[in-house]
């Protein structure tokens, strides 16, 4: 039995970047603990399914050292709460995967003579909040309050990201890397990022989340567009991290949900309401949370009032996921891990030969027949 030298270090980070220990792997690979002690060698098979389990480049461990991994966008953390500050293999790969669909549809678009969304980076730091979120709303052909006409908080959702598609950016919402449903994109980790072009920006929402937090993360992403700032964040709490750009895009999301103007004209008729923040929430579609900072923002509440409301809705778990939860019909949602105009546009290219179907299939995840039965899907809808 051959057997392959693998340096220790290298094992070592390769389970600190998983986020997975030893004791996990143990049924699997019971020598573990000898392998990282340097005791004794992996063979080759057992290094290629330990490179699976830790979701590591295989390369990777045949390496001296451990490589130095980034993310290519900045990462906020609201707090340092003991969360590991090397970002997972999920949402490395996930970043990669978005920004290799960003690139081709950058010179897809390019190619077609597509000119520069011109609010992408036309804000600056300096500009009032509501004037952002103002020209936000009618950049997305979007009223004020406009999400109070919705029933509730998915057809919001869905709405707003229509409106963010119909203005020229890409929006992918998922809770799993790729199609893999055993690979969960985790909330603790991130909320969303932002990959920031001048032609086709790129939003992605983990799909984990609940509907209420993902509109205000889409928000928030729509802000950074705005900005002009790629970044990854995890909003806790429904806080920024202490960036400027951070805080920045919050307050502009924020009145972007729940304009000032309307809060206060609808305040008095919900302050004796026995949950104010939750009829708050269901008005303006977003999470009671968003709902009492706003309230407490524009000083119609105590600070002692709005953490009484956090510490109860985070003892009562107010905040469990809603959101994405495997199931469901695979190609509905494809429109959410891939996107119908960005898959038309894969469909057509290849169609013309712009494009190998092989690439087609690696660009949005879908294979063979099973790409075809998607955009046969979409085009059956009307969609070209």
């Amino acid at each position: 039995m051959i057997r392959v030298e693998v340096s220790t270090d290298v094992l070592n980070w390769a389970l600190a970047r998983s986020n997975i220990t030893e004791d996990h792997l143990v049924g699997k690979f019971p020598k573990i603990n000898e392998w990282v002690s340097g005791t004794i060698q992996p063979t080759l098979k057992q290094l290629e399914d330990f490179a699976r389990a830790t979701r590591t480049p295989l390369g990777y461990l045949f390496l001296d050292k451990p490589p130095e991994e980034s993310l290519p966008i900045p990462h906020f953390r609201t707090v340092d709460d003991g969360a590991p500050s090397q970002p997972s293999p999920d949402l490395i790969e996930t970043v990669y995967m978005m920004q290799r669909r960003q690139d081709w549809m950058r010179e897809s678009l390019i190619d077609r003579g597509q000119e520069p969304l011109p609010f992408v980076g036309s804000a600056h730091m300096d500009e009032e909040p509501k004037a952002i979120a103002a020209s936000m709303r009618s950049e997305m052909d979007l009223k004020l309050a406009w999400a109070a006409s919705y029933r509730n908080w998915t057809e919001a959702s869905n709405a707003l990201r229509e409106a963010i598609g119909e203005a020229g950016i890409l929006v992918v919402v998922n809770g799993v890397v790729g199609n893999n449903t055993h690979r969960t994109l985790a909330t603790d980790e991130f909320r969303g990022f932002v990959l920031v072009d001048e032609y086709c920006p790129l939003l992605f929402v983990n799909g984990r989340d609940s509907k209420a937090a993902q509109m205000f993360t889409l928000a928030h992403e729509l802000a950074h567009v705005f900005f002009g700032r790629s970044a990854a964040f995890d909003l806790r709490r429904m806080q920024p991290a202490e960036d400027p750009i951070e805080q920045a895009c919050n307050r502009v999301a924020a009145e972007f949900l729940v304009p000032e103007s309307k809060l206060r004209q609808i305040w008095p008729s919900v302050q004796s309401d026995p949950e104010p923040f939750q009829a708050l929430a269901y008005h303006f579609k977003v999470s009671s949370l968003v709902g009492a900072r706003r309230a407490l923002d524009l000083s119609l509440i105590t600070k002692d009032q709005c953490f009484d409301f956090y510490d109860s809705y985070l003892s009562h778990k107010h905040g469990a996921s809603d959101g994405e939860k495997g199931g469901g019909d695979f190609y509905n949602n494809q429109n959410l891990r891939v996107g119908r105009r960005f898959a038309i546009e894969v469909a057509n290219a290849a169609a013309e030969g712009r494009l190998l179907y092989s690439e087609a299939y690696d660009l949005t995840g879908l294979y063979g027949i099973t790409f075809h039965k998607y955009v046969n899907s979409i085009r059956t809808d009307g969609v070209r």
